[in-house]
């Protein structure tokens, strides 16, 4: 039996279907129950639902021998797991926003709001730049218009919402969409059956793009 951990949400919903679409469905996981844990013997598969940060976490951990995971969540926590294959979903960008006609000056620490401290870490440091991180977990789009920050680094899916709150987008570092990933341990003693789940979601990610 192979476990996937699947993130909760939107993002899940997607991922599942294609995991369906791809031969390995399992009865009663879209149902509205309390069940945590979901099994299809005959597909050999075991399926259950986590909030999207803890996916990386399950399957590093061995809990999980594959999962599905954002690429923003991979750079972020840095898990110690194969990443198998970028299944196309969930497509968005990492970005540094601002207000609008905002102009960064290397004269003083720039105030970065975000939650994702490490990645907005590592990219400063790639540009020499002296930064002061504030983390936030919400609302990341507050931070500058109360003036606890100068800049944002944040997921942009729309750009409505900075828009919205007249900020812009002063450039995009990363592109982010969600990842097959799986544990190492597994990946080595349960090589078939993960490899021919992989391949068979790589089929399904491939029908998407045409």
């Amino acid at each position: 039996m192979i476990n996937i951990a699947l993130p909760k949400g939107r993002l899940g919903n997607q991922v599942y279907s294609m995991f369906e679409k791809a031969g390995f469905d399992c009865p009663g996981i879209m149902e509205k129950n309390r069940k945590l844990v979901f099994e299809n013997p005959d597909a050999g598969v075991r399926y259950f639902w986590v909030k999207p940060v803890d996916v990386a976490v399950y399957v590093e951990r061995g809990a999980a021998d594959i999962g599905v995971a954002g690429k923003d969540v991979i750079l972020e926590t840095e898990p110690d797991v194969y990443e198998l294959m970028d299944l196309g979903l969930g497509k968005c960008r990492m970005a540094v926003a601002a207000p609008e006609g905002f102009r960064d000056t290397r004269s003083r620490t720039l105030r970065v709001a975000t939650k994702f401290s490490n990645i907005a870490r590592d990219y400063y440091a790639s540009m020499d730049r002296d930064i002061d991180i504030i983390h936030l977990n919400g609302s990341i789009e507050l931070a500058p218009i109360m003036g606890l920050s100068d800049v944002i680094v944040d997921i942009v899916e729309t750009g409505n919402t900075l828009r919205a709150n007249k900020l812009e987008v002063v450039e995009y570092f990363y592109n982010i969409s969600a990842r097959l990933i799986a544990n190492k341990s597994a990946f080595r003693f349960k090589y078939e059956g993960i490899e021919a789940i992989a391949k068979a979601m790589e089929s399904m990610a491939g029908k998407q793009e045409e």
